[in-house]
This record gives C-alpha cells, structure tokens and sequence, in this order.
C-alpha cells in the first residue's frame, strides 16, 4: 500500500498537470511556476475560463464567484496553491 503524498509531491502534481495543459494549449515553448501569465500576455480572460474550467474538472474542485480572483490564476504557483486550498490540504 503506498503512503499518502505530502503537501510537496501533491503541489508537485498539480503544478505538472498545470503547466501540461497550458503548453499544450499556448503556443509556448517554456513556462515558469512564478511567470504571471496575464501580465506577460501568454494567457488572456478568455483562457482564464478555460483554465478555470480545467482545474475544477481535472481536481474535482467548484470555483466559487469568491475565487474568481486573477491572484488564483495568474501562475502555476498561483493555480496550485489554490487548488490544493480548496482541497483542503493547505492552508491559506
């Protein structure tokens, strides 16, 4: 039986599964866990439904209107320190 992943290997993960989708839907090459997507312009509001919509199927999560925050999105880092909140396995 495999023991339950710490908070680093399931941010890990998720930051993984995120980049993942993103680079196989922007046409980048390279992306960083701290690059604001918004800001640099590799992502615009339209996406960020995308994104959102993704992160809710992918982790079984509901992004509530409280969470529609650019701040929740606008990294790797970002997007998996939100996903693993609303999973309840960090806390912020």
């Amino acid at each position: 039986m495999n023991a339950p992943a710490t908070n680093s290997e399931q941010a890990i993960g998720v930051k993984r599964t995120v980049r993942d989708f993103i680079l196989r839907s922007v046409a980048i090459s390279k992306l960083d866990d701290d690059d604001d997507l918004f800001a640099t312009g590799i992502v615009n509001s339209l996406f960020a439904v995308t994104l959102m919509t993704f992160v809710e199927k992918v982790f079984a999560i509901e992004v509530d209107v409280d969470d529609l925050d650019i701040a929740n999105f606008k990294s790797i880092n970002a997007t998996a320190a939100f996903v693993l909140r609303k999973n309840g396995r960090l806390n912020g």
